[in-house]
């Protein structure tokens, strides 16, 4: 199973959980979430490529994974994730380079499985 498969499956089954225990707070939150990225005065590509630096910034990979997911899917560049990798990395100083390092193989592998 590839990192790809492994993240979105994990990811998957634990939100479905998380969700399961109708927590109002929680659904909120996730309601939040998805609404914040959905279409309006930025388009999505937009909102992506802030979430992906945003999440690169934070050092939050889980996040990160799931920002690049949503970059390919909206058709970001290889060259335009660099960018964004760059940006990232001069916000957020070099204690952001190991989470580069597993964003670019998470990169790769996403270009791998199209």
């Amino acid at each position: 199973m590839s990192i790809v498969q492994e993240f979105n499956e994990y990811r998957t089954k634990m939100n479905e959980k998380i969700l399961e225990e109708d927590n109002k707070v929680l659904k909120r939150l996730f309601n939040l979430d998805t609404n914040a990225f959905a279409e309006g005065a930025l388009d999505v590509k937009t909102k992506e490529v802030v979430g992906l630096a945003s999440s690169m910034v934070l050092r939050c990979d889980d996040c990160v994974r799931y920002h690049l997911g949503k970059c390919h899917e909206v058709g970001v560049t290889t060259q335009q994730v660099f960018e964004i990798f760059s940006i990232a990395n001069l916000i957020g100083g070099t204690i952001v380079i190991p989470h580069l390092r597993r964003a670019v193989e998470y990169w790769e592998q996403l270009q791998k499985e199209g």
